[in-house]
């Protein structure tokens, strides 16, 4: 049996970094990955561009988790956004800011940045074992047993006769949550963590379109509105559950973009999303107010025009004539004939149309997975677990879960970072 002094499980972006700072520290260091390439959902995120962090300092990562960036203190603090920029630019990966404040490669090459945490991982001389599953853990004595599928391990597997077991005096598990389960993220931390005790809370996806049976949602299918306000309500309820504020995009099965992803979160964990509502307000830096009055002189001043060809004109027409029919207007009204009643249902159409919401597309179109290791039970300022010593957790294996931007990145990397400074 092989024996080490770190084994890192799970080659993703907590994992990665987690194992080459390790080894970086003279510990023996294994990283074991199911798949047979290290990353992969470091290739699929941000449209395959990789958005690996966002343009701010460790409090704005903090405050964009709300309660739970507490807990990310001592983590960013070893590796801020500064940091893992300047680590990924050391290995000569250029790295641009967008309008957005998202930090993506310069190339647009999510490839790019896993190559330069490869490059570190292999500098740092961890062993790195792909298409490697582990299949189990359990407690020996001071040190765990980690049980891997009879293929694992490749050429130093000698007899494939036996299951091969790896031994560890620290085990750091990185194998992520349960979002896009393609890419290899099935859960199995989970059930390995609750068998040494830890408790967890019930992984749901976040950062995942929503869905919606309105026809007039489905009929404008790629319209894309870049800033809209949202509202999450029950029915009949004045006060929102949530509020967020970004671009959305109308899709065949409802609604997607980044104020949806966002909101998403507290649609799955609402007991029933079915019940939900989402308010929109189409043009937010108007008031209804401003908006009553500017159709009220559009009207006066193009009386002839069909109310679709003045109302609105920073809006896609699509979306305009989808929301006059919302109001009770016919597509063909002269401006001139539109009443003050007319007026105030298109001012509210446009100002807060409720959308049903049906439930989510769920893990499988999830960008992360909301839920997972309870934070309580992790020392925050090692990432190790305060029930079973020597066990450290880092990444989106833990309950954390950020808005888009690249936030959910940096709190992968960095909690990936303390942990192999830890053990």
């Amino acid at each position: 049996m092989d024996s080490y002094e770190v084994v890192v499980i799970g080659a993703g972006a907590a994992g990665l970094l987690a194992a080459a700072v390790a080894a970086e520290r003279g510990r023996r260091t294994l990283l074991l990955e199911k798949n047979r390439r290290p990353g992969v959902k470091i290739l699929m995120s941000g449209g395959t561009r990789c958005n690996i962090t966002h343009a701010t300092d460790k409090w704005g990562i903090v405050r964009a988790y709300r309660d739970q960036g507490d807990f990310l203190h001592s983590a960013l603090a070893a590796l801020g956004p500064a940091d893992l920029v300047k680590l990924i630019e050391d290995e000569g990966v250029p790295t641009k800011v967008e309008e957005t404040g998202k930090v993506f490669p310069v190339s647009n090459r999510a490839t790019d940045v896993l190559d330069a945490l490869v490059r570190r991982l292999v500098r740092s001389g961890a062993e790195v074992a792909l298409d490697s599953p582990a299949t189990a853990i359990e407690r020996d004595g001071e040190r765990f047993l980690v049980h891997l599928s009879p293929h694992a391990l490749g050429e130093r597997n000698v007899s494939r006769s036996e299951t091969p077991t790896v031994a560890a005096a620290k085990l750091i598990l990185t194998t992520g949550g349960q979002s896009y389960p393609g890419s290899g993220t099935t859960g199995d931390g989970y059930g390995w963590a609750a068998a040494l005790g830890h408790m967890i809370v019930p992984p749901r996806p976040a950062l995942v379109p929503l869905t919606s049976d309105a026809a007039w949602v489905h009929s404008i299918s790629g319209v894309t509105i870049p800033d809209v306000a949202v509202a999450l309500h029950w029915p009949n309820a004045s006060k929102p559950l949530d509020q967020r504020r970004g671009s959305l995009l109308f899709t065949h099965f409802g609604l997607s973009g980044p104020v949806i992803l966002d909101i998403s979160r507290t649609v799955t964990a609402a007991a029933e999303p079915r019940s939900l509502a989402l308010a929109c307000d189409f043009l937010p830096d108007t008031r209804a107010d401003q908006l009553d009055g500017q159709i009220r002189e559009s009207c006066s001043r193009d009386g002839k025009k069909q109310i679709a060809a003045i109302v609105a004109p920073e809006l896609p027409r699509r979306l305009v004539e989808q929301l006059i029919q919302l109001a009770g207007l016919p597509l063909e009204l002269k401006a001139a004939e539109l009443s003050k009643k007319g007026r105030a249902d298109l001012v509210a159409a446009l100002k807060s149309v409720r959308i049903p919401i049906t439930g989510t597309r769920g893990f499988a179109k999830a960008e992360v997975t909301a839920g997972g290791i309870a934070l309580d039970e992790i020392d925050s300022r090692t990432m190790q677990s305060k029930l079973v010593p020597s066990l450290y957790l880092a990444g989106e294996i833990l309950d954390l879960d950020g808005p888009i931007g690249g936030y959910n990145f940096q709190a992968a990397f960095s909690t990936g970072y303390l942990a192999g400074m830890s053990v």
